[in-house]
Parts: C-alpha cells; structure tokens; sequence
C-alpha cells in the first residue's frame, strides 16, 4: 500500500509542474512560474524512486495507472470541470493494469 502512496504523492507533484508550465506557456502567466514548475518535477522524481520495485521500467509503467487517477481528479478539483462517465471507467480499467503490473511478478514463478 505504501506503493501507492509514492505513486499519489509523485502524479500530485508532476500534475503540478506540467500545470505550472502551462499557465506560463499557454496562459501567459509570468515566466516566475517556471520556479515552481522546476522545484515540483524534481520532488515528482524523487518520490517516484521510493516505489518497491525491482525494475525501473515495472514501477514507471505501474505509475502510469495511477497518475490517470490524478489527473482525472486534478480536472474535477483544480480546473472545476466534471469528470464524465467515461473518465471513470478508464480511471477503473487504468487501476487495475497498474495493479496487475506492479504485483504480477509476486504471483508467478520465474
């Protein structure tokens, strides 16, 4: 479960940078955006190599699932436009790849 966590926690701060760098680029906010921008995907970085995960590529392709749900819940919540149906249930199928890659290897053999 602390998997998860990282996951959460590294999709939050890389929603958050690419965010900081599309109010600049595409809203014509200040360049002073690019600061905040930098410091969050340097920590999205950070919290993703806390990930229990043997291989790099199984832990980023798990990731993948998760950031999904972030980002779904960043349009709901920051950006204030309702998630339709069919986000959900991509959400839903995107979850349970994530899960099938990041714990599969636990439940066969070599």
């Amino acid at each position: 479960m602390l998997n998860y966590l990282w996951f959460f926690l590294a999709a939050l701060f890389e929603i958050a940078g690419c965010f900081a760098f599309w109010m600049w680029l595409r809203q014509g906010k200040s360049a002073w955006w690019i600061v905040p921008a930098l410091l969050s995907l340097t920590l999205f970085a950070l919290l993703l190599t806390k990930v229990e995960s043997t291989y790099a590529g199984r832990a980023y392709a798990a990731y993948g699932g998760i950031y999904i749900v972030a980002s779904i819940g960043w349009l709901g919540m920051v950006e204030r436009v309702r998630p339709l149906g069919s986000d959900w249930l991509g959400v839903a199928l995107c979850v349970l790849g994530a899960s099938i890659i990041l714990f599969g290897p636990r439940f066969t053999s070599p």
